[in-house]
């Protein structure tokens, strides 16, 4: 029995670390990447979905740089952040506890004393994802801290973007 727990935990340790982060992009099979769905035409919904292991600053950038492309594609100079937000979950991993006790059984029965004790998840790793919503414009933008310059987000954030918008 005790092999199987080990081979068993192992097992869940060695999945979990196949996980690890991946690079910017769409969301791929399994979820990780951006997704966005367009509300208005100088409004959209962006979601980027970390993998395993990757910081929560990360997670923010990679939503931010899918914001400043989409509002370079759409033919706008900045993007206000109306609504944002960045959740964290653990998964994966193993929980492991040990407990001693008694039973009763038929007529006879025993009172017995109980131990246990949870030696924590192992394996598990912090999945994040941030959710925002943007409201694009043209021009000069305001003087306003959630407010960023799509460009220089561009820039600033992986370099420049990896293409270049063109009107049609």
């Amino acid at each position: 029995m005790r092999n199987f727990i080990v081979v068993a935990a192992l097992s869940v340790l060695s999945a979990c670390a196949a996980v690890g982060p991946v690079a910017y992009g769409p969301a791929d099979e399994k979820g990780f990447g951006f997704d966005e769905q367009r509300i208005e035409d100088d409004r959209y919904r962006i979601t980027y979905q970390g993998s395993g292991g990757m910081a929560p600053e990360l997670v923010e950038d990679y939503a931010l740089r899918r914001a400043a492309e989409l509002t370079v594609q759409s033919g706008f100079d900045w993007f206000r952040v109306t609504g944002r937000d960045l959740v964290g979950e653990e998964r994966g991993g193993v929980s492991i506890g040990t407990g001693v006790g008694t039973s009763s059984y038929g007529r006879r029965s025993s009172v017995g004393v109980g131990v246990g004790a949870d030696l924590g998840r192992v394996g598990s790793r912090d999945f994040f994802t941030a959710r925002m919503e943007i409201l694009m414009g043209s021009g000069e933008a305001p003087d306003d801290g959630e407010v960023y310059d799509a460009q220089s987000v561009l820039n600033n954030l992986n370099g420049p973007a990896p293409y270049q918008y063109k009107e049609e």
